[in-house]
C-alpha cells in the first residue's frame, strides 16, 4: 500500500500572512512540518503543495519536493486533488497533513495511515481524548463524536455531546469529550468524491468541510492519538511551541 503525504501550503491567510515563512528558532514552519512529515514510516514521499513562488522557492531550497497549484482553491482538501493530477503520482492513498503544525509528530500520521488497514475504510482522521474542561467550551476546537465503529457521526465548534443532568463544571467528569485534529487521510477515489461535492448546509454553518462530506454520505473513520497538536493560526500562537524548539 502505498500512501503518499501532502501538505498544503498557501502565503495568503488573513490572520498570519506569509506563516509557511516565518521561522522558528532557525527553521521555516514549513520545512519543520516538511521534516516531520517526512518521518513517517507510512508515507514514501512528501509533496508540499502551494499557489505562492516564495514557498515553491523555499522549499525547493532545502530540499523538498513542492508543486504549483492553483490560487483559486478554496481549501487544502482541493489543493491536494490538484496535486494528484500534476504530479501523476501512482498512489492508493494520499495523506493531506495540516502546514501549520510545525512540530506535528510522525507517529499521529503513521496512526491515521493505519485506519486504511481495515476493510472499507476511505476517509480517515484523528481525535485526541480532551483533558481540559475549558477546551471543551472553546470555540476554536473542533470536536468529534464517533459510534462503536469509530466512525464520525458529527464534528463542531459547540461541546459535543451536550451533558443533560450535570452542571457545566462537571461534564468532562461525567463524559468524554475528543478534539479533532485536522489531519486527514483518503483513498483517491473518497478524495475525487468529497471534492466534487457542492458545500453544504452544515459545512456552511460550523464551516467545518468535513461535514459536507458527511451529508454526503461518506464514512470518516477516526483514530485515536495520545500526542497534544500544536497549530499555529496567528502570531500569539508562537507563544505556544517556544517550550518544543
Amino acid at each position: 500500500m502505498e500512501i503518499l503525504g501532502i501538505i498544503p501550503a498557501r502565503f495568503a491567510s488573513t490572520r498570519f500572512p506569509g506563516k509557511p515563512l516565518i521561522i522558528i528558532n532557525g527553521m521555516s514552519m514549513i520545512q519543520r512540518v516538511y521534516t516531520q512529515a517526512s518521518k513517517s514510516k507510512s508515507l514514501y514521499k512528501v509533496i508540499v503543495a502551494t499557489d505562492d513562488r516564495r514557498i515553491y522557492d523555499h522549499v525547493k531550497a532545502f530540499g523538498g519536493q513542492v508543486i504549483m497549484t492553483s490560487p483559486t482553491h478554496l481549501t487544502g482538501t482541493d489543493r491536494c486533488k490538484e496535486v494528484l493530477k500534476l504530479s501523476k503520482e501512482t498512489c492508493d492513498m494520499l495523506i493531506n497533513i495540516q502546514g501549520d503544525e510545525p512540530f506535528i509528530d510522525p507517529e499521529q500520521i503513521d496512526r491515521v495511515a493505519s485506519c486504511f488497514y481495515s476493510k472499507g475504510v476511505s476517509i480517515a482522521t484523528l481525535a485526541k481524548k480532551i483533558t481540559n474542561l475549558d477546551d471543551v467550551f472553546n470555540k476554536n476546537i473542533v470536536k468529534v463524536v464517533f459510534n462503536k465503529s469509530s466512525d464520525a457521526l458529527y464534528f463542531s465548534r459547540s461541546p459535543i455531546p451536550f451533558t443533560r443532568n450535570f452542571e457545566e463544571k462537571d461534564w468532562l467528569n461525567n463524559t468524554n469529550y475528543y478534539k479533532h485534529i485536522g489531519i486527514y487521510g483518503f483513498t483517491k477515489y473518497a478524495l475525487n468524491e468529497v471534492t466534487r461535492a457542492e458545500p453544504s448546509m452544515l459545512e456552511k454553518a460550523e464551516s467545518l468541510e468535513q461535514l459536507r462530506w458527511i451529508e454526503n454520505g461518506s464514512r470518516i473513520r477516526v483514530a485515536i492519538t495520545d500526542k497534544e497538536s500544536v497549530s499555529i493560526d496567528a502570531p500569539e500562537d508562537l507563544e505556544k511551541v517556544k517550550h518544543l524548539v
